[in-house]
């Protein structure tokens, strides 16, 4: 976490992409992208759910001191920024917390984003292996019973 928090917004921007492309999203051919920066419109990357691009999840990414959480105006902010995109699936990613008006907000609005928190994300990032390298690995084997009967 605390490496998360010591980059730049740009490159956090852009490994809270690659995290969700590691779980899946953006298919086989891993079409995802940041789209951060002046002018952003809200939106710090997005995500195609299919070939085409016909369906899309936008990413907000926040980068906050631990003390410093995510209220509920930011999380409408960033669901206004889904409708002026006509979007339906967002993912807001922070390293910090969510307070429970976010939370709840989130939970009531028809576009419904996703809200991950500090600890989520950098679980995720372990477990789909985003700036991380296994050291070392074993494998300990025993007999296979069933085959053998």
């Amino acid at each position: 976490m605390e490496r998360l928090r010591g980059t730049h917004p740009d490159f956090f921007e852009e490994a809270v992409v690659q995290v969700l492309l590691k779980m899946g999203y953006g298919g086989a051919d891993k079409r995802g992208r940041r789209i951060g920066g002046s002018g952003d419109g809200g939106v710090d990357g997005v995500i195609d759910q299919d070939p085409l691009g016909l369906d899309q999840i936008y990413i907000q990414a926040k980068r906050y001191a631990e003390k410093n959480t995510v209220g509920r105006e930011a999380i409408q902010a960033f669901v206004g920024a889904l409708h002026g995109k006509g979007a339906t699936k967002g993912i807001f990613i922070t390293t910090s917390t969510f307070t429970a008006g976010a939370k709840d907000y989130a939970a009531v609005v028809p576009s419904r984003p996703v809200l991950i928190d500090g600890e989520r994300l950098v679980a995720l990032m372990l477990k789909y292996r985003v700036g991380v390298q296994v050291r070392q690995t074993f494998d300990v084997l025993a007999v296979d019973e069933d085959f053998f009967e």
